[in-house]
């Protein structure tokens, strides 16, 4: 059986001998919008709990659009331009109105990178656009304190416009639940102390801080606070299938909009099967997602509910900017010198995390549960000590090493890696 694996973005062809016993393990068939950008046009005159897009706009004199960074495929070239004509329309100018990049503690995207981002160079030569910086104190104002204790300091350029709009990929997320909506605000604007404390250790080992988990996740409710906190937040939300095609896009006021959103795309992205696995294959979902190491864990931490503990979890992902961040760095490094539980044990009663240990915390998970092999030509020989895991020179060698020492046939290969969740139910 030949199947593609997204990989980079070329894709990573895998050859799988007949004599397996495959499980493919793929979204169902999406819709695909006919016309998007008359389905977006159409979404702006007809919002979820709230006026429409030109009423909204109408009188007001500034307007922040929260955008992902690069490392979602968030079709902005459709949206914005679309999105800002509708506010130009209604009255507002172009020199009121901000695209800002909603990068957390993530780099920001500058030239080239920029330009894909957005998508549009009407977008980049009309209105401004700028980046997030965590790190920049003068950038952030407090707004409130959650019930969990969480300072939320935000961006004064979105708290202060007079209209707010994020526009997200709705899809799964390893700990916030899905992705999208209220994320773009927190930690997407926010200043790095509320990002460590949204990220801390005593947030994440809650087990309800999960894949496709909102109700009674902590890390949801916190950012539901901290929005609710900046007062009128409007959202534009989209899903997309493996073809990176639209299938669903809506607008409306942020939390009902993304819950719908949700909905649909939770049949789709959700898929329940009634065996584990001793074997899996998957990926970190192609480009751009998987540019780095770091967020390869997401794919890692995605099929784990599939695996027998013991189990092989065969990663591939193309790695194409190295491990990550130096603080993403030097987490592994602890990782790799202390051993996953000593790891955990330091890091279990912090109130403020260290930047980017959270995902490393995240692939103890993994790592707890399974043996973790991975495939990649992007990480140097120092990179791949860093991981912490097996790196290997072929992914279809490892398959059939994998099944021989477990002694199983069966495999579970998921090609979308982390934007398709496997999930065990028994008798289904």
């Amino acid at each position: 059986m030949n199947i593609i694996m997204k990989y980079g973005k070329t894709g990573l062809s895998l050859d799988l001998p007949a004599d397996l016993d495959v499980t493919l393990i793929q979204k169902k068939a999406m819709p695909v919008l006919k016309d998007p950008e008359g389905a977006i046009k159409a979404v702006f005159a007809n919002p979820v709990n709230y006026k429409t897009l030109r009423e909204e706009a109408k009188g007001c004199r500034s307007c922040c659009i929260l955008i992902c960074d690069i490392t979602r495929p968030v079709p902005n070239g459709l949206i914005l331009p679309l999105l800002i004509k509708e506010l130009m329309e209604a009255g507002m100018a172009p020199d009121s109105i901000v695209v800002l990049v909603a990068t957390g503690l993530h780099r920001p995207n500058e030239g080239d990178e920029l330009r894909e981002l957005v998508g549009s160079d009407w977008v980049l030569g009309t209105v401004t656009v700028a980046n997030h910086f965590a790190r920049r104190n003068d950038d952030h104002e407090y707004v409130g304190t959650t019930s969990s204790g969480i300072e939320a300091r935000l961006n004064r350029r979105f708290i202060r416009a007079d209209l707010r709009i994020v526009v997200g990929l709705v899809e799964p997320h390893f700990m916030a639940g899905y992705s999208g909506g209220r994320k773009i605000v927190a930690p997407g604007i926010a200043h790095e102390k509320t990002i460590r404390a949204l990220h801390c250790a005593r947030v994440l080992e809650n087990c309800r801080a999960a894949n496709c988990i909102i109700e009674g996740n902590p890390l949801h409710a916190a950012q539901m606070e901290i929005v609710h906190m900046v007062g009128r937040c409007l959202a534009v939300n989209t899903v997309i299938d493996e073809d990176r095609r639209i299938s669903f896009v809506n607008f409306g006021e942020i939390e009902k909009s993304h819950l719908e959103a949700v909905s649909f795309v939770r049949p789709y992205a959700e898929i329940g099967l009634k065996t584990r696995f001793k074997t899996v294959i998957t990926s970190s979902a192609g480009y751009p997602l998987d540019k780095t190491y770091y967020q390869t864990v997401k794919g890692m931490v995605g099929a784990l509910d599939i695996l027998e503990p013991g189990g092989d979890l065969i990663i591939v992902s193309a790695c194409s900017e190295g491990i990550g961040s130096p603080d993403y760095a030097e987490a592994q490094m602890c990782l790799t010198n202390e051993g996953p539980g000593r790891f955990l044990s330091g890091i279990i009663e912090k109130k403020y995390a260290a930047i980017d240990e959270w995902q490393t915390e995240m692939q103890v998970k993994a790592m707890k549960r399974v043996n973790i092999f991975l495939y990649t030509e992007g990480l140097t020989k120092d990179q791949k000590a860093l991981t912490g895991v097996s790196v290997i020179k072929s992914p279809l060698a490892a398959v059939t090493e994998s099944v021989k020492v477990q002694g199983d046939y069966r495999v579970a290969v998921i090609p979308e890696g982390p934007y398709v969740i496997p999930l065990f139910v028994p008798g289904f």
